[in-house]
């Protein structure tokens, strides 16, 4: 059994020259140690360098256990094995099983190297499970897909070399080795969904139509292939509307409503934002792209916000707010500015447009804001005007405004972020560059 189960799960894997070495995510279950021990065989008749990971979540009165029964499964395979212990948070609103998810993940990402390849044992009956999920949640395409055989992960790939094999051919390959295997109690507990799916209702499923797991993997990889053909004419549609990261309206006008949702959610899912729902995208175009011309429209959702400005659609944080801070600034220096706003740095410069040196009664302050009634004459400029007119000007959208740092020299403005340079502080001459490199800080959180 294991030797034909071997023969498959070399050839879902990649060219193996491709790899720089292999990590198995080894719980001690069923699944993960015959995963380790058909990549066990794999590295050594490709001579490739394999790992194993096993994560202590600390839930269960068996953990240490587990971690000894890994370490000499690990000893008889001769691989060694890393141990990793995290802490969730019982309190903290998410369920553990997502916090053990995601702790899992990052431990995994953290000891991934440049080019190697994690695998995991994600089979067949695990894709039945994942495809009721993404039905009782509604999802999509993208979440019918179910889970990829192959995708990017921290640097290298992550593998699922049996998503082809179902539980029970698993089950028979790891009777017949003899290093046996941990049971997680949790399983048993049907409070978690994917647990009531695996004890009540997919064995039923596959008591009435055996073949359920193997037609819905057909279903979900058609899912996969419809799914690929969308994201391609998104992105043909990203390059006729995209302005930097923002989304032009005009363009969407000529798209049919289906064509208009693919590419909002294209675009969102490109920035790292939370996917809205179904209603929530047709406010998003109704209620900001199309409301009124003199409207300053947001809809916020999740950790992020959709805005509007000179005809384009911006997917900003929430609840961002003018600074009032004054911060003091030396030459030479780099300043982390508040609120994710990143930093600024003054530098000397010898040659070449920049300012001019500030004389002794001048020193330098960073400031957000100016005071009411302020006229600002930029470089080249023949008149004066007031900060908000200017940055009006300057196309810089309204929840900006209030968050752009401001160079002073004493109490007189020298300069306003990256945008313009005020008039009597430029020179020819050798004197200071000014910059500012904004963080993320208008974007989504990833």
């Amino acid at each position: 059994m294991i030797s034909r189960i071997y023969s498959r799960f070399c050839q879902t894997l990649p060219a193996p020259e491709g790899s720089r070495g292999l990590l198995v995510a080894f719980s001690g279950g069923l699944d993960s140690t015959v995963l380790l021990v058909l990549a066990a065989q794999f590295a050594r008749e490709q001579g490739l360098v394999l790992r194993a990971l096993h994560v202590h979540h600390g839930l269960s009165p068996n953990a240490d256990e587990w971690v000894a029964h890994c370490e000499t499964v690990c000893q008889q395979l001769a691989v060694p094995l890393l141990v990793e212990r995290v802490q969730l948070q019982r309190d903290s609103g998410d369920s553990l099983e997502a916090q053990a998810r995601e702790a899992r993940y990052l431990c995994l990402a953290a000891q991934l190297g440049e080019g190697e390849w994690l695998l995991t044992a994600h089979h067949q009956d695990d894709q039945l499970e994942t495809l009721l999920l993404a039905l009782k949640r509604g999802a999509g395409l993208r979440g019918l897909a179910g889970m990829v055989p192959s995708q990017p992960f921290a640097g290298g790939l992550l593998l699922r070399p049996l998503l082809e094999v179902s539980r029970t051919e698993l089950a028979d390959a790891a009777a017949s080795l003899p290093y046996g295997w941990v049971e997680d109690e949790s399983n048993q507990d049907e409070s978690y969904d994917r647990n009531f799916l695996r004890q009540r209702l997919i064995p039923q499923l596959k008591a009435r139509w055996p073949a359920m797991a193997q037609t819905a993997a057909r279903s979900m990889a058609l899912c996969a292939e419809q799914e690929a053909l969308l994201e391609e004419l998104a992105e043909a549609d990203w390059r006729l509307a995209a302005a930097g990261e923002a989304l032009q309206i005009a363009p969407l006008l000529a798209l049919s409503g289906t064509r208009r949702n693919n590419l909002l959610r294209y675009w969102i899912r490109r920035q790292g934002g939370e996917m809205p729902s179904r209603e929530q995208l047709g406010l998003l175009w109704q209620e900001v792209a199309l409301a009124r011309e003199d409207a300053n429209p947001q809809l916020n959702w999740g950790g992020q916000s959709c805005r509007r400005f000179q005809g384009r659609l911006h997917l900003v944080r929430p609840g961002l707010q003018p600074r009032y801070e004054q911060l003091t600034l030396a030459v030479g220096e780099t300043l982390s500015l508040p609120d994710g706003l990143g930093e600024v740095r003054l530098l000397p410069r010898v040659e070449g447009e920049g300012l001019r040196l500030p004389r002794a009664d001048e020193p330098l302050s960073v400031r957000f804001g100016v005071a009411a009634g302020s006229m600002l004459k930029p470089v080249g400029r023949g008149g004066s005007r007031r900060l908000k007119k200017l940055l009006q000007e300057y196309g810089v959208p309204s929840w900006q405004r209030g968050r752009i740092p401001i160079l002073y020299y004493g109490e007189q403005v020298a300069a306003v972020g990256e945008l313009f340079l005020c008039d009597g502080f430029m020179t020819q001459d050798a004197g200071l560059a000014w910059h500012w490199l904004p963080a993320a800080a208008c974007q989504p959180p990833a």
